[in-house]
């Protein structure tokens, strides 16, 4: 039983990742450390809530924050891009952000038809507080002993940088 449950998590996983060069075995491997890292997130989204709300905010609303600048407009176009949502979704997520004072659109200086979205500087102060509550451990983490949080410390900074990986291209 335990080798046809073995094969079929391995053609699981070939299937996921047909045309890697990446074996099964390691996938396997990734997708045990993934899980509790995935279920870890899931279970303390109390603690994410708490820090949002403090300023009133949603998840959706902090995505919007993370995804502006203080100096350099983002096309609307390009923001439901990102967010993955239609143009009006993203203009909805806009007008929030706007009525609390966080964003404002403005005109594109090459083309009045094109709206920028920048963060006014109650945005950039309150996208800072976020951060600095998000990146508090929550207490479920502080469970772990010093030599475990080390080991997982040290893991979790080895893995490859995003930002230039996936970064959305900025308009």
């Amino acid at each position: 039983m335990r080798q046809l449950k073995f094969l079929h998590v391995s053609a699981t996983i070939r299937s996921m990742g047909a045309g890697t060069k990446v074996d099964a075995s390691k996938k396997a491997l990734a997708a045990e450390a993934w899980r509790p890292l995935v279920d870890f997130f899931f279970k303390t989204v109390k603690h994410r809530s708490r820090v949002l709300g403090r300023y009133g905010l949603t998840p959706g609303d902090a995505r919007a924050l993370g995804s502006l600048e203080a100096g350099e407009g983002r096309p609307m176009g390009a923001l439901a891009e990102e967010w993955a949502c239609d143009a009006s979704n993203a203009t909805w997520m806009v007008d929030r952000l706007e009525e609390r004072g966080l964003a404002e659109r403005r005109s594109s200086p090459t083309d009045r038809r094109v709206k920028l979205v920048v963060l006014t500087p109650l945005g950039r102060k309150t996208r800072a507080a976020i951060l600095e509550g998000m990146y508090e451990p929550p207490p479920e983490l502080l469970r772990l002993d010093r030599a475990d949080l080390q080991a997982l410390r040290d893991a979790l900074a080895r893995l490859p940088s995003l930002d230039e990986e996936q970064a959305p291209a900025r308009s």
